[in-house]
């Protein structure tokens, strides 16, 4: 472990909190009302007394149930599996949408879109309301039930939030996918949730190029007998025309969808029901569709937006993500909670000119930038010229997450975007989190890289293997007691929930961080403690691009690692064993590479494929990823106790 002297992220404070800010903020005004001291008095009274804090979380948001919950949580069954507002009716797009249509919020911007080619779309609170029912009308019109899975394949367009809020509305549950995921990866979720319905897009504009997306759609479907229906949204323009229809199943968007009246009934639905599942990936085994509850995830992502970032009605949050990944549900569910605004852009962030992003923030007003620090590592080396271009007066305060930093980006970005005199508020949890475990505040000092503190009601702590508290050197992240964003599980797959956050540390959740605390109480998160690859803070299993190799006929069996890149925090690489007759060549590798990302999507792409005589493995046929990754990168293996066959480590060092 590190010991604090050689801390890796020890550096001075370079941010002070204003009072002025903290005595507004949302936060502060939850603590008054409830008569708490200060804020650690409030993070430890939230941690142990879950009972008191989460219905006074559900107050502060004003979340209204058809019928009341007669207990906030049920932990009979064990804190891996609580029932929150027990005996509560509530269907979430209530609040979302309903609820504001009898006030002036309903004229309260509630979206705002631009499309890479220059496209503006402003929605109101009242406008999105009435294109939510028309689309729930189309759903009723193709015979939807409640409770079926709609998987939603587009590009990030008002009516991917449209679709996802409809699927909700009429009891279903939503099933969000990435964009730039091959054809493989969509399929292999869609079958396994059994999705009914499928939302896409003809396509998308990318660098000023269509991409075309039905096609890969198309193709996903072959071996998904549940899906019945097709909608498809026209995103191009001439290119639109050349997209196959099958009849029947396949229905335009601007056929079925806008011909429907503005009104439609919000199904009652238990508080506990599932609305969303989002599949994230493991080190093992297909992804994890981690199951997603009505009085869960929205009210976690509208609790860390409220009370950590202090957005408030009639703000503006952009958060640079896409739906398929847990930032997008969350952008959409916390901002329609509180009565904010979102903003979301179909584009490259650098396109047409480097100034694109910070033409945003000014063009929308936003108060609330979310980026990734990869992002910023790519826009770093074009300096600061392009910021200057642009009024970013707006924004109080940048959001970070998907990857680490590094104390260099984080400073360039703290002093020139937010000329060093606003927070970056670093955040960190997770899919099956709902938001964060841990998030900056208007409270705490900075340091550059930097945590303030654990979201309040999350029980966070810093241990060593038998689960004891450490400080000042690294251990795992854990949390001590359950929340109410917590997934429910994952889909159909009760033991492997338990194996993934539960039985590494008896009684504790393990999230597979490593992290610290420093002596002035500030938290780090440095990187995973299992084998989950972020490329850019898309979390990708090695077992999925293996799964990919492995249907090669010429691969008899492959691992895939992450690696550090600078930009993208990590790379794939992969080593393969040929099958008998088959024998390296440069033409295979790129075959390789190339099916790689046919199947999971181009930003997946591996860096390189090796060429191995063997896999190093375990006595009971395990791959040792961390063993591979390391000779990889010249490192020191660790503990070789459970490897099979010590040549193998040979045969990783020999790999071409």
């Amino acid at each position: 472990m590190y010991t604090e002297s050689a801390f890796p992220f020890k550096q001075p404070i370079v941010w002070e909190p204003r009072p002025e800010w903290i005595k507004a903020s949302n936060l502060q005004r939850f603590i008054e009302r409830h008569g708490i001291d200060s804020l650690d008095a409030l993070l430890l009274r939230a941690s142990e007394d879950p009972e008191w804090f989460w219905p006074a979380v559900l107050e502060d948001l004003d979340i209204r149930f058809y019928a009341p919950y007669h207990q906030i949580v049920d932990l009979s069954e064990g804190p891996a599996f609580p029932r929150w507002c027990v005996g509560g009716k509530l269907n979430i797009v209530h609040n979302l949408l309903d609820k504001w249509q009898s006030s002036e919020a309903a004229e309260r911007v509630a979206l705002r879109w631009e499309g890479e080619e220059g496209t503006l779309r402003i929605l109101t609170y009242a406008g999105l309301h009435a294109e939510v029912c028309r689309c729930a009308r189309a759903l009723l019109e193709l015979g939807f039930r409640k409770g079926d899975v709609v998987a939603l394949f587009m590009p990030m367009t008002p009516e991917l939030v449209i679709a996802f809020l409809a699927t909700i509305k009429l009891g279903g549950i939503a099933l969000p996918l990435f964009s730039g995921y091959g054809a493989e990866a969509v399929r292999t979720r869609i079958c396994d949730a059994e999705a009914r319905f499928l939302f896409t897009a003809d396509g998308f504009y990318r660098r000023g190029k269509p991409i075309l997306l039905k096609p890969t759609a198309d193709e996903a479907l072959v071996g998904c007998p549940s899906v019945a229906h097709v909608v498809v949204l026209r995103r191009l323009e001439a290119e639109a025309l050349a997209v196959p229809m099958q009849p029947g199943r396949d229905h335009w968007w601007h056929e079925l969808v806008w011909s429907q009246p503005t009104e439609a009934e919000t199904v009652r639905t238990d508080a506990e029901d599932v609305l969303m599942l989002i599949y994230t990936s493991g080190t093992t085994g297909r992804p994890k569709g981690a199951v997603h509850t009505h009085c869960g995830f929205p009210i976690k992502a509208a609790q860390d937006m409220y009370q950590c970032m202090d957005l408030k009605p009639g703000e503006t949050m952009y958060w640079v993500t896409d739906m398929g990944w847990m930032m997008g549900p969350w952008l959409v569910f916390g901002t329609l909670l509180i009565g904010a605004a979102m903003v979301l852009y179909d584009g490259a962030p650098d396109y047409p000119d480097i100034d694109r992003l910070w033409a945003l923030v000014e063009r929308h007003q936003v108060t609330h930038l979310g980026i990734s620090p990869t992002l910023i590592r790519t826009l770093r080396p074009y300096g600061p010229e392009p910021l200057r271009r642009h009024d970013l007066s707006s924004l109080r305060a940048v959001g970070s997450t998907g990857s680490p930093w590094d104390p260099e980006s984080w400073l360039w970005c703290f002093e020139h975007v937010l000329g060093g005199e606003k927070p970056i508020l670093n955040y960190s949890g997770g899919t099956e989190i709902s938001g964060g475990i841990l998030c900056g505040n208007f409270f705490r000092p900075l340091k550059p890289c930097a945590f303030s503190d654990p979201v309040p009601g999350m029980a966070a702590d810093v241990v060593d293997e038998q689960g004891r508290p450490v400080r000042g050197a690294v251990g795992e992240l854990v949390i001590r007691k359950p929340w109410i964003g917590m997934t429910r599980g994952f889909w159909r797959d009760r033991e492997r929930y338990l194996d993934t956050y539960w039985r590494r540390i008896e009684g504790l959740w393990v999230h597979g961080d490593f992290a610290a605390i420093d002596s002035d109480g500030l938290w780090y998160i440095l990187g995973r403690s299992d084998d989950t690859i972020k490329v850019a803070g898309k979390r990708l299993g090695p077992a999925e691009v293996e799964a990919v190799l492995n249907a090669h006929p010429a691969v008899a069996e492959s691992a895939a690692i992450g690696v550090p890149h600078d930009v993208k925090g990590e790379e794939v690489v992969a080593f393969v064993v040929l099958q008998p007759g088959y024998a390296p060549s440069e033409a295979l590798r790129q075959e390789l590479i190339d099916q790689v990302a046919a199947a999971l999507g181009k930003p997946l792409k591996p860096r390189e494929v090796r060429f191995a005589a063997a896999l190093p493995k375990t006595r009971n046929a395990k791959v040792m990823r961390r063993v591979i990754r390391a000779v990889y990168l010249g490192l020191d293996p660790g503990d070789l106790s459970s490897l099979e066959d010590v040549g193998a480590l040979e045969a990783i060092r020999k790999a071409y």
